[in-house]
């Protein structure tokens, strides 16, 4: 224990202890109390979807059914929490229960790549109460960011268009390794082509994209001084790799590139364009190099995207990175509905949840456009026109089906957001799909909330 682990790095055996202090004292206070195999069911959804979303694009279902199946606990990490001292008052039995325990639990979710929105169930667990507590932590972790990194590549490939080349950049502006790990799988699952980070590619099944950066012009071209040569360099061993042309004078270097081309000395693929003024920048260079696939890095977002359109650029595809990667979290919450097949409720002020296993019916109008959701319980029937779009993925412990491929995901991504209304895809003031509360939903909550009152207890 006073032994520090500089390295940090992660593996399969570390998820076990991989979350918060609290939800294992919970455990070992639920332990005591007798109630740690009491059936459990928690709800993972989003109160307000971040400021200037219209919706969110449902990821990292695949890395929670991974860890799930993946989570146990060693003798020595046993050994570590007990030499903590934190647990001297724990029962005997809570001991027990991690050295023998794999989650033995049922999770049922909305298919990766699907449109949600706010306190509709993205996930929900149902375990013995000590099981379905402990996993909370990883399981927000990985849903949480990569709804958001996917729901920021869903929205960038919306107002680019099918047609532009999207590629992730945003590997060292990532919030850690893992998380540029995820952030990669996410942007190729909400729509992007391809990623810069050389791990998560081959992990995935992908190649790697990328261009160069400019150390290299400086390095080559001030030892030789030559900004071409550095040019030449590159291209003689990565002649299909764009170039990148804006280290010293942008227009300038698309000339003497021009002159090259025309001279039949080199072929140029294409060029990234990284600072300036990028629209007229890429007019100028269109016109030296018509034949030149353009590029554009530097701080792009949605909005910078729309912005360059606007203003005439003429760009082939982009390299995203801190824009994609960082921005407003999204604020999934991991709430108690049901104990013991008893439905509870949060029910602090401005925080309060809906009771009991539900289930979110989607229906849709003309040419499959969204035209409602309804939150209902998981047992309500429902007419033909909806759909329930929670399904059950892992049954004590197994996954039901197998896993689904970044192609399949992102092609449910791209459908989903074709399948929004305009006022729920713009980027100014979106409005959120109406989401109802069925009749049945209503009255549990009501009741519920009668009941707390009945006992004396504060709703606040």
């Amino acid at each position: 224990m006073n032994i520090e682990d500089q390295e940090l790095t992660i593996s399969v055996e570390d998820y076990s202890l991989l979350t918060d202090l609290y939800q294992l004292t919970m455990a070992a206070c639920y332990t005591g109390e007798g109630l740690e195999e009491k059936r459990a069911s928690f709800e993972l959804f989003v109160r307000r979807l971040p400021e200037g979303f219209g919706y969110l694009i449902a990821m990292g279902l695949a890395q929670v059914l991974d860890y799930l199946e993946k989570l146990q606990f060693s003798d020595s990490q046993i050994e570590a929490l007990q030499e903590t001292g934190i647990f001297d008052n724990a029962p005997a039995r809570f001991w027990s229960l991690l050295k023998s325990g794999r989650f033995i639990g049922d999770v049922w979710a909305v298919a990766e790549g699907t449109v949600i929105f706010a306190n509709e169930p993205i996930l929900r667990v149902e375990a013995p109460l000590w099981q379905a507590q402990l996993v909370e932590t990883y399981i927000l972790n990985t849903i949480n960011y990569q709804t958001l990194i996917a729901t920021r590549a869903a929205r960038m490939r919306d107002v680019a268009g099918s047609q532009a080349t999207l590629l992730e950049f945003g590997t060292r502006r990532a919030f850690s390794p893992q998380g540029a790990i995820w952030a990669a799988r996410a942007a190729l699952a909400g729509g992007f082509d391809a990623t810069s980070n050389v791990l998560a590619a081959l992990k995935l099944g992908r190649k790697p994209s990328g261009t160069m950066a400019h150390a290299l012009v400086m390095a080559i071209g001030g030892l030789s001084g030559s900004e071409d040569e550095a040019f030449a360099a590159f291209q003689r061993y990565f002649p299909h790799s764009p170039l990148l042309i804006d280290t010293y004078d942008t227009v300038a270097a698309a000339q003497r590139l021009a002159e090259k081309v025309k001279r039949g000395e080199m072929t140029v693929m294409g060029v990234r364009l990284d600072s300036g003024d990028i629209a007229g920048l890429s007019q100028k260079v269109l016109s030296l190099l018509p034949d030149t696939k353009i590029f554009a890095s530097g701080d792009i977002d949605e909005w910078e995207i729309v912005r360059l359109k606007e203003a005439g650029a003429v760009i082939d595809g982009y390299g995203i990175g801190t824009k994609l990667v960082t921005g407003s979290p999204v604020n999934g919450v991991y709430k108690l509905v049901e104990i013991d097949n008893i439905p509870t409720m949060k029910q602090s002020s401005s925080k309060q949840s809906y009771p009991g296993r539900k289930q979110v019916f989607r229906r849709w109008g003309e040419e499959n456009i969204i035209s409602g959701d309804r939150l209902g319980m998981m047992w309500e029937n429902y007419p033909n026109e909806e759909k329930p779009l929670l399904e059950l993925v892992m049954k004590e412990g197994k996954r039901v089906r197998e896993g689904e491929s970044l192609d399949v995901i992102c092609d449910r991504s791209t459908t989903s957001v074709i399948s929004l209304p305009p006022e729920t895809r713009q980027l100014e003031n979106p409005l959120p799909i109406s989401v109802q509360i069925s009749d049945s939903l209503e009255k549990l909550t009501k009741d519920v909330m009668g009941s707390f009152q009945c006992r004396g207890e504060s709703l606040l």
